[in-house]
């Protein structure tokens, strides 16, 4: 069997440690990244993919790693895997409904799936109204796009929250209005979900001062033994919701139950796998290989 890795490089960590696991599992991998692929639609033949750096030709299965920064290029790549037949995890339907943090707690709000209050809104005359509709102020803004707590803010009063809008709209960016949950200021916990199993939790703390507890902001993680049913059910829930297998949920502990912030289709592993002691990279691969087979199973 022979998997994909779509990724910038094999050197950040979160892909050296799937190649290691690949190593453990015995399983053919080869890891390419996505701007290095040329899509093919010839007139009237069968849609192809061609790099020259790297042998993409044959492989079972594409294990996306997609950064956000090339998530439009990323998504037509999967795509085209999509139309050669190859299976991919997590699939392209599954990564645009994730990607945008609207889209996605527009669909796990759908779903009946815990998430925080939040509001969106692109007119001066409404951030007013919309901040009395979360309690008031203080209130959280994030840009719809943006990992490891870049482009996440605290607006504790409505002029801060008014000066933070009206510069990011001229920037052209929208922005969401979530209501602030002060019972987990300066916490939020993850799961990490592999198929239809949480294999791993942990509680991410913020560094003294800050809001934000994202690893890459100076958080530390701490795992958690036993994962409580309740995380447990709405992570699977939420990942389930967006059709992802593989997913980093992301979860502030309400008063009334874990509320879901963000899923994300390319989780890191280095903080969860040091707070949990746990080979993740190791429980994804093994999951590949039972999807891939699966797959071709059904394809015969």
């Amino acid at each position: 069997m022979k998997l994909l890795i779509l990724s910038r490089s094999p050197a950040i960590h979160s892909t050296r440690r799937l190649l290691e696991a690949c190593e453990d599992e015995r399983m053919d991998v080869v890891v390419a990244d996505p701007l290095d692929l040329a899509l093919f639609l010839p007139a009237g033949g069968k849609a192809a993919i061609h790099s020259a750096a790297h042998s993409v030709a044959g492989v079972d299965l594409v294990l996306p790693r997609i950064g956000t920064n090339i998530t439009e290029y990323g998504l037509a790549v999967l795509h085209h895997f999509e139309l050669m037949g190859v299976p991919v995890l997590n699939d392209s339907s599954a990564v645009y409904r994730a990607r945008d943090k609207l889209r996605s707690l527009q669909v796990l709000s759908a779903r009946g799936v815990p998430v925080p209050p939040t509001l969106m809104a692109r007119s001066p005359e409404s951030i007013e109204w919309c901040i009395e509709q979360l309690g008031g102020p203080p209130v959280v803004l994030k840009l719809l796009q943006g990992t490891q707590g870049v482009g996440v803010m605290l607006a504790e009063s409505l002029t801060a929250a008014e000066a933070i809008l009206d510069a990011m709209w001229g920037l052209g960016q929208n922005i969401l209005v979530q209501k602030f949950i002060a019972e987990s200021r300066g916490t939020d916990l993850r799961c990490i979900v592999v198929g239809d199993r949480v294999v791993a939790a942990m509680r991410r703390v913020a560094r003294t001062g800050s809001f934000r507890s994202n690893i890459h902001r100076g958080g530390r993680g701490e795992g958690i033994h036993p994962v409580p049913k309740d995380l447990e059910r709405v992570a699977l829930e939420a990942s389930r919701a967006l059709g992802l297998r593989i997913s980093g949920v992301d979860m502030l502990d309400g008063k009334e139950g874990p509320l879901v912030t963000e899923v994300n289709v390319s989780p890191g592993l280095e903080g969860i796998e040091a707070a949990t002691r746990k080979d993740v990279a190791r429980e994804m691969i093994r999951y590949a290989r039972k999807f891939a087979t699966a797959a071709r199973r059904s394809a015969r």
